[in-house]
């Protein structure tokens, strides 16, 4: 067992284990946006409609997404490229926003068959909204990290140089 943690430790010091590391942190703070988001306007009954409210929270969840995956996962500073970053990452947003519809809607059913309460909805449109994510995620880091690619041996060099530096410095 201690063999394979120190193997766990050592692969997520590696320039892969960071970006997935990286990429998992960023994925957590968009879905806790994107929940918190959905909460509020379903639980407060701002937006009455499960599937609304989820759009809407995962519409708002995905603007910190891209800008904290293109600088800190993928390490691009400077303008984005608009074809060859912001188009791919806006479908592949939509397509998951989709996706998470399509759990919305299972929600919907599930809420207007059942007579719960107002709270409960809102866990299982949460839910929902969370299951989908979790679902789609995996393609989204095949994706995202085609899309963002760099050279890998310049970024390694990078990644290796910023390490040599002293924290003091």
């Amino acid at each position: 067992m201690r063999s394979r943690i120190r193997k766990i430790i050592a692969w997520s010091k590696t320039h892969q284990g960071r970006k997935l590391i990286r990429f998992t942190s960023v994925s957590v703070v968009s879905t806790i946006v994107s929940v918190i988001v959905i909460s509020l306007v379903y639980g407060l009954k701002i937006i009455r409609s499960e599937v609304e409210a989820t759009l809407v929270g995962n519409v708002i969840g995905a603007i910190p997404s891209y800008g904290l995956n293109r600088r800190w996962t993928w390490g691009k500073t400077g303008r984005s490229h608009v074809r060859k970053e912001i188009l791919p990452f806006s479908v592949m947003a939509a397509l998951g926003i989709g996706f998470s519809v399509l759990g919305a809607s299972f929600a919907k059913h599930l809420v207007h068959t059942h007579q719960w309460s107002h709270l409960i909805n809102t866990g299982i449109v949460d839910a929902a909204n969370l299951a989908s994510f979790a679902i789609f995620w995996v393609l989204k880091l095949l994706v995202f990290n085609r899309i963002f690619r760099v050279d890998e041996e310049s970024e390694i060099d990078t990644h290796l140089r910023r390490e040599e530096v002293p924290p003091n410095s």
